[in-house]
């Protein structure tokens, strides 16, 4: 069925909304977002936030859109199967109409398939050439919420703006599966793409993850490091959660600025339905922890400063850049969580994903 762009355009707004509130993290109170920084700021007894005017037109009037919260989830403890599958379902429902509109928009090729064991998308963009590479995706939703299927507003956006054939692995959720199982689902992904079936060499192959999944790529790759594998060519992180303890400066400065990252007890659940108290400094679960000084892949961090995570992005990128790994840490003015595919078609969005793709011609040498 044939929409018109104006409409592709308000349904990809409408849905953003939704995944927004319902996914990364959210807040199951009310959110309240404002007109314009120079403006009376909307807000309620304990959350203030507004739109700077620092920020692209464009971004502004995209920001402008979104209403506050009118649903009510409840939070699932960590080890509520029944609250987490309900949870699950829920979000899944709303995000895969979502997902069909960036389909209508972008008109990829998608294959269900099978790499190791685990079930994949294999997207590949329209007009697609074979140049020999792959981009591994690992989808965000705080581990615990989310499918290959739901997430593809982000795989569909990067292989447009990559031209990549991208893999985007529909790992299993927790606590449905903790760190350890899953690590293992996005290696044997990668390991299944240097077989004779598939082809590829690592040096032909990129990861990029968001969000929870970003913090699961750098997670996944130390793993392949540490194990004698090898690792991937590059890596791209947007916005990812690279320490589910919490502990970093921005988790507290910036907790009434983040217009989306509020719900603390939400974080820490998923992180818990993830990964034991005990296990969440290992630096396959939170990579702040890790030593680089063992070797890492080029790596481009993007997210913007309205995040309460950028004391993620920060440490990661000192961490990196104190061993030596060539890294390049890319923030942008008044962005929210995963901007790239929730503000599509602003100059934000559109410039970084400008610099994914530069990043990854020069290090994958495509």
């Amino acid at each position: 069925m044939y929409y018109p762009l104006s409409t592709i355009n308000t349904i990809i707004l409408y849905y953003s909304i939704l995944f927004l509130l319902c996914t990364t993290f959210l807040s199951l109170q009310p959110i309240y977002f404002a007109e314009a920084q120079n403006s009376t700021n909307a807000q309620n007894n304990t959350h203030q936030i507004y739109i700077p005017t620092t920020i692209s037109k464009e971004a502004q009037e995209e920001l402008r859109k979104i209403a506050s919260n009118p649903f009510d989830f409840k939070n699932p403890g960590p080890a509520d199967l029944i609250g987490w599958k309900k949870l699950y379902q829920e979000i899944e429902s709303m995000d895969l109409f979502r997902s069909q509109s960036f389909i209508d928009l972008y008109q990829p090729n998608i294959t269900e398939t099978k790499l190791g064991g685990v079930n994949v998308l294999d997207i590949k963009p329209k007009n697609w050439h074979d140049n020999g590479k792959v981009l591994v995706y690992t989808h965000g939703g705080a581990y615990t919420l989310l499918s290959a299927n739901s997430s593809l507003s982000s795989s569909i956006l990067a292989a447009d703006a990559t031209s990549l054939r991208v893999i985007s692995i529909d790992y299993t959720v927790a606590p449905f599966s903790k760190w350890n199982q899953t690590t293992d689902q996005v290696i044997s992904v990668i390991q299944a793409l240097k077989d004779q079936q598939q082809g590829y060499s690592l040096d032909d192959i990129a990861i990029y993850g968001d969000s929870a999944g970003g913090g699961l790529a750098t997670g996944s790759v130390l793993k392949m490091r540490d194990g004698g594998m090898g690792m991937p060519a590059a890596v791209v992180l947007w916005s990812p959660w690279t320490d589910v303890t919490q502990n970093g400066d921005t988790y507290f400065t910036l907790k009434d600025a983040d217009p989306l990252l509020m719900n603390n007890q939400f974080l820490k659940n998923s992180a818990d339905a993830y990964a034991n108290p005990i296990d969440q400094k290992n630096p396959y679960v939170s990579p702040v922890y890790g030593n680089f000084s063992k070797g890492f892949p080029p790596t481009l961090i993007q997210g913007g400063t309205k995040e309460i995570l950028v004391s993620d992005f920060v440490r990661l990128y000192q961490g990196l850049d104190q061993a030596n790994v060539p890294v390049k840490l890319d923030i942008y003015e008044g962005m929210p969580h995963v901007f790239q595919y929730i503000l599509i078609k602003t100059p934000e969005s559109d410039i970084s994903l400008s610099k994914m793709n530069d990043f990854l011609r020069v290090y994958l040498d495509y």
